[in-house]
């Protein structure tokens, strides 16, 4: 069994944002050379997230639109007494910070309409995103 890492940085540029990060694993997972395994994808930051769906504007917009209803960005918190993110803290714990993909014959399987994205909740921000890619 053979271990490939690698950690990009993807730029944010709001406050809340949706960004597509599939070609930048599809990219690792091909460098990895591994045919058959599992790609995990992480980010190492307790204000942004992940999740796979459709890349289309209108569901991007949904997307912003759902954060906001789910959690007010000016809502009246706690945490916003000594940091004014507790709104990005609060939506990353509904969503989550990593993401485990299958490779198989050297591609990374999705659905037809899956696409990998980091959510953004405090942006803007530079976000660490480690890769593992893992198999023969």
């Amino acid at each position: 069994m053979r271990v490939f890492t690698r950690e990009i940085t993807i730029q944010s540029r709001r406050r809340r944002e949706v960004i597509n990060i599939t070609d930048h694993v599809e990219g690792f997972v091909r460098e990895s050379g591994i045919t058959n395994g599992i790609v995990l994808v992480f980010l190492p930051h307790a204000t942004s997230a992940l999740f796979a769906n459709e890349d289309e504007p209108r569901i991007r917009r949904d997307y912003e639109n759902l954060f906001e209803r789910l959690v007010p960005a000016n809502g009246d918190y706690h945490h916003n007494e000594i940091d004014n993110n507790a709104d990005a803290h609060l939506l990353t714990s509904i969503f989550k910070q990593f993401y485990v993909l299958p490779i198989v014959n050297g591609e990374l399987v999705r659905g037809t309409w899956q696409e990998v994205f980091l959510a953004e909740f405090d942006g803007p921000r530079s976000r660490r995103v480690v890769l593992v890619a893992i198999g023969e």
